[in-house]
């Protein structure tokens, strides 16, 4: 149900207007119900005209934001004001089944307020503006998976890869690390050139994917160089998956061609212990040790904390 607005509610509203396009504009009574709503606002996915009953303004926010919306309201009317606009998500799909999860029907918008006062001072209401920022929201989302995600594999890079790992020691570790690479991977990249070798790191990124169990976490550290977080911290089960892994990446990558580049893949495997670097560095060290021995195979570098030092074991 829509309402007039009074002469000083259209100066206002005049204002607010002519520093918009494309807002919806909103009326509040003083308790932060909705009492007006401009046309527009059909694409929030609610007919406001046919309500008998409007909602409060923070019955618009989805996903836990409610309670931060009506924070900002009461800030609003209690004579603060809050610096920006106030982001939420709303849901404009206008569907009656629960969705609160499906990203493609929540919409972000921003919020802006301006409080109504009569001639005592007191506060009647407050006018504002509900402004689409999806396009911002989605552009932010973009950003943020290119500055985690390696551009050839799609993988999580290293920065994702140690800021997860950081998280696992904030939980205790324990869990098992396994860092791999394809064998003599620089020789194929002078022999072949940076075509194949882009090849065979996207082939190789997209066979770990395959091969990793539910909960596993799979990144690319670097040029040449994968690394994979077991969820359990068995190592003996880690060292049976990454074996499993080496053979039957061998058997798959079999070429019936002379001049095709023969592919195998080395392992190092440890647990996530003490920090990211010493963490990472074990893992490492494991992986040289496997190459050196002619690759091919998994050696494990474990921590023992009673003498400080690593163990090797191929």
């Amino acid at each position: 149900m829509k309402i007039g607005l009074s002469d000083v509610e259209g100066r206002v509203l005049h204002g607010l207007v002519e520093e918009a396009s494309g807002d919806i504009v909103i009326r509040l009574d003083a308790q932060g119900f909705i009492v007006f709503a401009s046309d527009n606002a059909s694409e929030l996915g609610r007919d406001f005209s046919s309500m008998l009953v409007m909602p409060h303004i923070s019955d618009l926010a989805e996903g836990g934001y409610a309670d931060h919306v009506s924070h900002f309201v009461t800030n609003v009317f209690g004579g603060h004001r809050p610096r920006g606009w106030c982001e939420f998500p709303v849901k404009v799909c206008g569907s009656d089944h629960d969705c609160r999860r499906t990203r493609e029907c929540n919409n972000w918008y921003a919020l802006s307020l301006k409080v109504i006062n009569n001639d005592d001072g007191q506060s009647e209401g407050a006018l504002g503006l509900l402004r689409s920022i999806q396009h911002k929201r989605s552009l932010e989302g973009e950003l943020h998976s290119r500055a985690v995600t390696d551009p050839l594999t799609g993988l999580a890079n290293r920065h994702a890869f140690c800021a997860s790992l950081r998280r696992h020691l904030a939980q205790g570790g324990g869990q098992q690390l396994v860092i791999l690479s394809v064998d003599r991977m620089r020789a194929l990249y002078m022999q072949f050139g940076q075509r194949t070798a882009d090849e065979i790191m996207w082939g190789f990124a997209k066979y770990l994917e395959s091969m990793a169990m539910p909960g596993y976490e799979v990144a690319q550290l670097d040029s040449e160089r994968f690394a994979v977080i077991l969820p359990d911290n068995d190592p003996r089960a880690a060292r049976m998956w990454a074996d499993d892994v080496l053979k039957t990446f061998s058997a798959l990558a079999l070429s019936s061609s002379a001049k095709a580049p023969k592919l195998t893949a080395s392992a190092g495997l440890t647990s996530i212990e003490c920090t990211v670097d010493w963490t990472l560095r074990q893992a490492e060290l494991a992986l040289v040790m496997a190459q050196a021995g002619g690759g091919m195979q998994v050696s494990e570098c474990a921590y023992h904390a009673k003498v400080g030092s690593a163990a090797a074991a191929g």
